[in-house]
Order: structure tokens, then C-alpha cells, then sequence
């Protein structure tokens, strides 16, 4: 029995063993550089790995909660008790962790741009397990009978059919919606140069004719000469450890080193194009896979919010609302139940900014000191006065602002100000 039929079926006993390399499909896709790149060989190309593993790591490190709104749609509180709030928080299976769920599934989105799992039931019809299944062994098809999606999944070689409520498909960008643009077929050829670049540079090192240096003799050298010299460069030349170490010729011997360097032919500044290119492809600012050139202490703190705001929130976007009509019933969804991502730790900001945004929400009754406190991992004040909302005396509500500037009635002169004050303080 494979993964699928075991997950169908509610047992258990599966493991990530029983995943193969079987696929529907998973064409060459070579380019004018000469190199294949597909979404498994473009992932060892480091430009391409450290962009995805930036996107997949931060969102598997932001909180995932499910929530429910209140009763007249004002506020909101954590559904702790729902079954699917520990799918999506803890566990979404007995072999990985959520975030190791979520990374898996951000990591095949951004690559392929598409990510699926199986939904897995119990008894009383409530999601009991979501399990990951690559990309390549799974598929959307139309039932032309029905006119309904179906899911194709490739079990070690057998095809099984399942509903579309019972695969979590999360789409990347398309045209048509259901099925997302693979970001590394589509832009093949600015991978392709990269790893070309690359394997080129290994190449040169490895097996390129990477001579150094020369030594000239205006006439035939002797061969037992020859043989002194060879011997001695083959066993004290090459090596740290011999750097720098004179050398002694004979017969008129020269010595000439060969100044080999990329930047005459502008093989560096094609590689940082292309690291740039692939960068642009993600939406990943540079500096997060560790290039520093334009970035500074003055802007790498909006860059890294920007990259939340633009680069994240698609992805946050997608996974809530796919989860949100997969995970939930239709009578739960009009419950007020929903998945929503907590990316307020990643906008806050430097300390200092932090705490005056935060102090602006306290002087105006927005938050009382026990949020605040929570918002910094502090724990609420032992007394209660935390509880305590506050906001500045000089406020008062609009509608009695006439009455304040005109307390003798219409027409009349308003000589005390400071009892008005004084009377607008008393009302808050």
C-alpha cells in the first residue's frame, strides 16, 4: 500500500520513505547555455537555493493561528479548541512539525508554483491530518462528466483520483488560476546562465588549464636536468606550505608568472547580474542571501519591511485563503472561522520605533499596558491596573464640542476656558 492509499484509507503507517521519484511528468528543460535546469537541479544553484530557502523559512517561522470572530463581527479570539488549530500550529501529522510542513510546501511553491497535500478525515468528517505530496506526483484534472476538479496523484506508479475538497492546492501565479507558472521554467535561461557561470568557474579550477607560472630556457635542457627539476617542483612546489619559495634554475633558466584574472573578460560583474536577475525573480532583496553592496544601516531595515509587505504577503495570502476553504466547512466559515498569519513581529521595526508606535496606541486608548507587555514577552501586571485603558485629558468627543465653546447656550461667550477644560477632562 503506498502514501496515498494509506492516507485515503485513515491508517497511520506511513513514512516519508514511502515518497519515490515517480512523476507525471518532469520535462529537460535545456536552454541556450547548454545546461538542463529543471525545478531539482536549478535547487543546486546557490543563487536559486538561498532565495527559496529565505522564502520558505520565513514563512515557516511566523505564527499561524486559527481564529473566530466575535458575534457582530467586532473583534476576534484564538480557536484553540477547533481540531485544526493544532494541525496548523503544532503538527500537521505525527512526522513533522508545522513549520517543517509549511517550509516544504513554500519551498515547492516557489520552485514549481504549485504545492499540494492530502487531507486526511476522520470518523465525524473533520480534518484529522494534512500531509505534504510532491509536486510532480500530483495533478489537477476537469472531469468532463461531472465538469468538477479532481486531483490525480501518482502512487508509486498507480493513479488514484481524489476530490478537490480532500487536496490542499495552493497555486502559484497562472493564468488560469488552478495551476501556477513554474518561476523556474519560465525563467530558464537567467537560471541556466547562472549555473552555467558557475560550473564553468568549478570547471577552470578543476580541469581548466590553469597555469600560473612558466619557466624558459634559451636551448634544450639536459634530460637529467630536466628530470632534477621536474622531480623538485612535484615534490616541494606545489602546496600552501611551499608559498613563496625560491626556486633554483640552471642553463639560463627564466622564471615568469601568467597573471590570469575574469574581471578582463567581465565574468564577475555577469555573475553579480545574474545573482541580481535571480534575486528579481523571487522578489528577494539582495542583502537577505548575504549581498551587502547596496545595502546600508539606513536601509536594510525598510528593505527587510518591504520584503514582508511585497514579498511574503502573496504567499500569506494564498496559504490563508486555501486553507481557509479547504480546512473549515462551509457552516464553519459562516461561524466566523479563519486561518490568519501574525506578521507583526516581522514590521515592527527598530526598538526605539517600537516603543513610540506602541506608546501613541497607549496614550489613545488603544491598547492598555498588558498588551503592551505581551507584545514584548512581559508578563501582565500581578494588581489588574494593567487592564486599564487611558488616554489624554485634553480629548473630548465631537458632539460635545459646541457645548464647550458655547456653555451659556446660543449666542452666548464662553470667558472660561479652563472649566471647560476642566469639564472635558471630568468626561473621559
Amino acid at each position: 500500500m503506498g502514501i496515498i492509499s494509506r492516507v485515503v484509507s485513515g491508517k497511520r503507517a506511513y513514512s516519508l520513505e514511502d515518497f519515490d521519484r515517480s512523476m507525471f511528468f518532469r520535462s529537460r528543460g535545456h536552454t541556450l547555455s547548454g545546461v538542463s535546469v529543471t525545478e531539482e537541479s536549478a535547487m543546486r544553484f546557490i543563487t536559486v537555493f538561498s532565495c527559496i530557502r529565505v522564502l520558505a523559512e520565513g514563512v515557516g517561522a511566523l505564527p499561524l493561528h486559527v481564529y473566530r470572530r466575535r458575534a457582530g463581527g467586532k473583534g476576534k479570539d484564538r480557536a484553540e479548541d477547533h481540531p485544526t488549530f493544532a494541525l496548523l500550529h503544532d503538527a500537521p501529522n505525527n512526522e513533522m512539525t508545522s513549520q517543517a510542513w509549511r517550509e516544504s510546501q513554500v519551498g515547492q511553491l516557489a520552485s514549481s508554483g504549485n504545492c499540494y497535500s492530502v487531507i486526511s478525515l476522520n470518523r465525524r468528517g473533520q480534518v484529522a491530518e494534512i500531509y505534504p505530496v510532491a509536486w510532480y506526483n500530483c495533478r489537477p484534472v476537469r472531469n468532463l462528466q461531472t465538469n468538477l476538479l479532481e486531483y490525480e496523484l501518482n502512487d508509486r506508479g498507480k493513479i488514484e483520483k481524489l476530490p478537490a475538497e480532500r487536496i490542499l492546492h495552493i497555486p502559484g501565479f497562472g493564468f488560469d488560476g488552478i495551476v501556477g507558472y513554474s518561476p523556474i521554467r519560465m525563467a530558464a535561461e537567467a537560471v541556466g546562465l547562472g549555473m552555467a557561470a558557475s560550473e564553468f568557474t568549478s570547471r577552470f579550477y578543476g580541469q581548466g588549464m590553469n597555469i600560473g607560472s612558466a619557466i624558459e630556457f634559451p636551448n634544450a635542457m639536459s634530460p637529467e636536468a630536466y628530470e632534477r627539476l621536474r622531480a623538485w617542483i612535484n615534490e616541494t612546489g606545489p602546496g600552501l606550505a611551499n608559498s613563496w619559495k625560491p626556486i633554483i634554475l640552471e642553463d639560463g633558466g627564466k622564471f615568469s608568472r601568467f597573471p590570469l584574472t575574469f574581471v578582463d573578460a567581465q565574468f564577475i560583474e555577469t555573475r553579480k547580474m545574474n545573482r541580481d536577475e535571480i534575486c528579481g525573480l523571487f522578489r528577494v532583496p539582495p542583502h537577505m542571501i548575504a549581498n551587502l553592496e547596496r545595502s546600508t544601516n539606513n536601509n536594510i531595515e525598510h528593505q527587510s519591511i518591504e520584503f514582508v509587505m511585497h514579498t511574503l504577503m502573496p504567499y500569506l495570502t494564498r496559504i490563508e485563503q486555501a486553507c481557509n476553504l479547504k480546512l473549515f466547512t462551509p457552516e464553519e466559515r459562516a461561524q466566523g472561522y479563519y486561518v490568519k498569519f501574525n506578521v507583526s513581529g516581522l514590521l515592527r521595526g527598530d526598538y526605539k520605533s517600537r516603543q513610540e508606535g506602541l506608546n501613541i496606541q497607549r496614550q489613545n486608548g488603544i491598547i492598555n499596558a498588558d498588551e503592551w507587555r505581551e507584545m514584548e514577552e512581559m508578563n501582565p501586571i500581578e494588581d489588574g491596573s494593567g487592564e486599564a485603558y487611558l488616554v489624554n485629558g485634553n480629548m473630548i468627543p465631537i458632539e460635545d464640542a459646541d457645548s464647550l465653546n458655547d456653555p451659556a447656550g446660543e449666542g452666548g461667550e464662553n470667558t472660561d476656558v479652563t472649566s471647560s477644560n476642566q469639564r472635558g477632562n471630568r468626561r473621559q
